[in-house]
């Protein structure tokens, strides 16, 4: 559903998800509309990604996952994706600086091993820094495809059938799971898309088998925490069934 501002039904008792997965969308448009490239709306976007991911953890979130860099996204022009790999290379510089007093748990899911290598050491750096905290689980998906994360996931069973570890009738849906970046946690309970653009863009495809959209008509770098606030009382509101009556 498309979800905004203008809603303001009855408070409902707030139900508290787990796992929250977040499409990162809009930033471009914004710039757009204010006369900016496109960079100047990442940078923005950016900046907002660090203040909605340190409210998730204020009010108790166990998981955060946030959609960064699509494997798609390298389509983009030249300039742009130079421009977003400079600025993640910024972020985890001053992350690794401003984030030492914070508790929370960073981890990358995709294939960072793309990357160039002063980034991916810094992937490396931040990760083993938070690792011992035990705080909210950030997840940021860098060079990431819900589709080459579940094919990644058959190889790894592929191989270990062909090396006589398991048997192919132990290719479960739960062997599946325990092959994903996102092993040991619990799926998404919620997603939300700012942006207004009605369309998963190969975020968490298997995670998010029966997880709650949210389709927020704001742009990602508009997203202020009580639209996040708002998001949660529309979660609250809805009766999930798991596929039962």
């Amino acid at each position: 559903m498309i979800f905004g501002r203008q809603d303001k039904e009855t408070p409902v008792k707030r139900i508290m998800p787990r796992h929250i997965g977040i499409i990162m969308d809009g930033n471009g448009r914004w710039a757009k509309k204010r006369g900016l490239p496109r960079t100047a709306g990442h940078t923005v976007g950016a900046a907002n990604f660090k203040t909605i991911t340190r409210y998730c953890a204020s009010i108790g979130l166990e998981y955060l996952t946030v959609y960064a860099f699509s494997t798609e996204n390298w389509k983009r022009p030249v300039e742009e994706v130079s421009a977003l790999m400079k600025l993640f290379r910024q972020y985890l510089e001053e992350a690794l600086r401003d984030f030492l007093n914070e508790n929370i748990k960073v981890r990358f899911i995709g294939d960072t091993q793309v990357f160039p290598e002063e980034l991916q050491k810094l992937i490396r750096e931040t990760e083993e820094v938070s690792k011992n905290r035990t705080g909210m689980v950030l997840n940021i998906a860098m060079n990431y495809g819900g589709r080459d994360e579940i094919a990644r996931a058959a190889r790894i069973l592929g191989e270990k059938v062909a090396r006589g570890e398991i048997d192919p009738e132990e290719i479960t849906a739960q062997a599946i799971s325990d092959e994903l970046y996102t092993a040991g946690q619990p799926d998404p309970d919620l997603i939300i898309r700012p942006s207004g653009e009605q369309r998963v863009s190969n975020f968490l495809l298997w995670q998010s088998a029966y997880a709650e959209y949210i389709i927020c008509d704001i742009l990602w770098p508009d997203f202020k925490p009580q639209d996040l606030e708002d998001a949660l009382d529309e979660f609250s509101r809805r009766q999930r069934r798991f596929g039962g009556v």
